[in-house]
């Protein structure tokens, strides 16, 4: 029997990155994937995955994920193999097993002191480590090693769970497929349960040939969708006799529902969730300030697809916005004193302005958006924009910030009270040399989001997809109103903006056991008018309609509750402190273990009964080899003997 400890750290990355720790302590070991994600298992020296099962399941928007995959040693020698799965960012693993030779290790959450505790015995026996690590745009890689003994067959199983959010009017699942090899039995099976009816449901693979495009088999009547993926062994080939395959790149399933009311509210054994997506109303005129740093390191590409990005972000704005521009090097430079409204003439001289952006100099990070905001509340006070409009900040930048206030600290200081929540600030980090996190923290603050641009060959349409996000606000102002007497535990219900498209979601917890109906009210501000929306549920209508077992998993409302409140309160820790931020943390500890999500503030561990190895977690900003090597003082790290996932935790 081997005596290796398998480490596997995991970034369920929300907005930030975060980390899951495997360790196993056995003879032969494996490890697994699920769906919207990637899929990639090598074949190495006789290994052979002669199964591979993605299971979803979507009820209301919540998906709950399987993936189980089979693989056997056919040599007379134990080999290796490595497993890959590309999970989404917003997902949660929820559970990992591994089945050896008849004998089921299961996967246990625990809170990562713990798990930091038993490591440091486990190091000092002398057990090394390798490291892992990638990422990609829309998931974080999930690893592992396995060796597999002479003859032998190994089972694992991964499971996740992430509310699907709806962008540009659709759900989207999003699997990336990359086996490596011809699998006997290869197959992806979603099942969607929408209790409003379904409207539309589309299936596409990027490797899809004409050949093999009616094995996609989708379909949809009134409350449930269907759609599978099951190719042959021949159809799986690149060629009528070749080996290799040709299941390699995206596969992605989206979906809208029938939307007769503004919103839906549902309640199941206790627990409520309201959807709330209105449909035909007008847009709201916005006001943006484009805040834009032009210093040096954005020289060459970087800058020339921002250009391109800003004047096709012109073609697409519309007459009744105000709009102006900001860019910030060692100096801060306006295009326009003030917001200018979007006429024909001032587009057309913000086109030569923008064509005649150019990078030099050092980043004045703060002196830029000050500024931008300063241009806002100017606006504001002035009456220069509409009162009934909607108005944001959206800041890019490839660097942190040298000239000026350089303290990151006194920066988000600044913002939030320049803005005091009167509009979302939203940050494009561009490329790998910001500092994310605090792009990620001021953006929180002030009710927006942060989103990394990557340096490829389309990041100007990477730009141009985040402004379309936010190009069609048509309500501001909206608060999700519930009886205060009957529910508890409510996760956010006051958003800036609701733009076309997207969806908010709101849940809570019904302390009223006898209640037999729930009635909530949305208030918001609408393009013409002040607008009230109220949704109606009743408790017994809602359990008659809730019988389509085989579409539907457990309490997906209450886990469905869980997750966006421990997103949330993960959120707000990002820029709490002191009392606060261990209230937030203890918290958002309690709801991971309880619901057994892997978080940031918790470990998977899979080990065998007798054994007592637990790996640590990596400290954000340190190099996870040297921690670990200084922690061990052992021999040099191996190629196999235990596999760390790098993850950084928030601060």
């Amino acid at each position: 029997m081997l005596n290796n400890i398998q480490i596997l750290e995991f970034s369920t990355g929300l907005t930030f990155v975060t980390d899951l720790l495997l360790i196993i302590n056995t003879g032969s070991i494996v490890h697994g994937f699920t769906i919207p994600p990637s899929l990639t298992l090598q074949n190495v020296n006789d290994i052979e995955i002669y199964s591979m099962k993605i299971d979803c399941k979507v009820t209301s928007r919540f998906a709950h994920n399987v993936i189980t995959s089979r693989a056997a040693n056919r040599a007379n020698v134990s080999k290796e193999a490595f497993f890959e799965v590309e999970l989404p960012k917003t997902a949660f693993i929820t559970n990992f097993t591994m089945t050896i030779d008849g004998v089921t290790y299961p996967g246990n959450i625990k809170e990562k002191e713990v798990a930091k505790q038993q490591y440091q015995t486990a190091v000092s026996r002398g057990q090394t480590a390798g490291l892992v690590k990638a990422s990609g745009r829309k998931t974080e890689k999930f690893t592992v090693s396995v060796n597999i003994a002479a003859a032998s067959k190994v089972t694992f199983e991964l499971t996740y769970e992430e509310l699907l959010k709806r962008n540009f009017g659709k759900y989207e699942m999003f699997i990336r497929v990359n086996p490596k090899q011809l699998v006997n039995s290869f197959e992806i099976e979603a099942k969607i349960f929408e209790p409003q009816g379904i409207s539309e449901l589309e299936a596409e693979a990027s490797f899809v040939t004409n050949e093999l495009l009616p094995v996609i088999k989708k379909s949809f009547s009134e409350k449930k969708g269907h759609v599978s993926f099951k190719p042959t062994l021949d159809q799986q080939r690149t060629c009528g006799n070749c080996t290799s395959s040709l299941l390699k790149g995206d596969f992605t399933i989206k979906y809208d529902i029938k939307r007769d009311t503004p919103g839906d509210l549902q309640i199941v054994n206790g627990y409520f969730v309201h959807f709330f997506a209105p449909t035909n109303l007008p847009n709201m005129p916005k006001n943006i300030v484009f805040v834009i740093d032009n210093s040096g390191s954005m020289s060459g590409r970087e800058i020339q697809q921002t250009r391109e990005a800003l004047l096709k972000i012109l073609k697409d704005i519309k007459e009744e916005d105000h709009f102006n521009f900001i860019l910030f090097e060692s100096v801060v430079r306006v295009w326009k004193n003030n917001l200018v409204k979007a006429t024909p003439e001032n587009v057309t001289e913000a086109n030569d302005f923008v064509r005649g952006i150019t990078a030099m100099g050092g980043t004045d990070l703060n002196g830029g958006l000050m500024k931008g905001i300063e241009m806002l509340n100017e606006a504001y006070e002035t009456n220069a924009v509409p009162r009934r409009s909607a108005s944001l900040v959206i800041m890019l930048t490839d660097g942190q910030p040298n000239v000026g206030v350089s303290n990151l600290a006194q920066i988000q200081e600044n913002a939030k009270n320049a803005i005091q929540g009167k509009y979302p600030l939203y940050n494009l980090g561009f490329g790998y040399g910001v500092d994310y996190n605090f792009l990620e923290k001021l953006a929180l603050e002030n009710n927006g989001l942060a989103r990394r641009i990557y340096p490829d060959s389309d990041a100007d349409l990477q730009l141009q997809d985040f402004y379309e996000e936010v190009a069609n606000p048509m309500l501001a102002e909206v608060e999700l109103q519930y009886p205060e007497n009957v529910i508890s535990d409510l996760t956010q219900n006051n958003f800036k903006h609701f733009y076309d498209g997207t969806e908010i979601v709101v849940a809570g917890r019904i302390t009223d056991n006898d209640l037999n109906s729930l009635t909530a009210n949305v208030k918001a501000q609408g393009a013409n008018d002040d607008l009230i929306f109220t949704e109606h549920a009743d408790v017994a209508e809602m359990t008659k309609a809730l019988q389509e077992q085989e579409y539907i998993f457990g309490d997906y409302i209450e886990r469905l509750w869980a997750y966006l409140t421990i997103q949330q309160l993960l959120d707000k820790r990002m820029s709490a402190q002191g009392e606060e931020k261990g209230n937030l943390t203890a918290q958002a500890l309690d709801l991971s273990l309880k619901y057994k999500f892997v978080t940031p503030l918790t470990s998977m561990v899979v080990t065998k009964p007798e054994d007592e190895e637990i790996a640590d977690k990596p400290i954000e900003g340190t190099n996870v080899l040297s921690t670990l090597a200084s922690q061990s003082h052992s021999k040099p790290y191996t190629h196999h003997s235990q596999y760390c996932l790098k993850q950084i935790a928030p601060k």
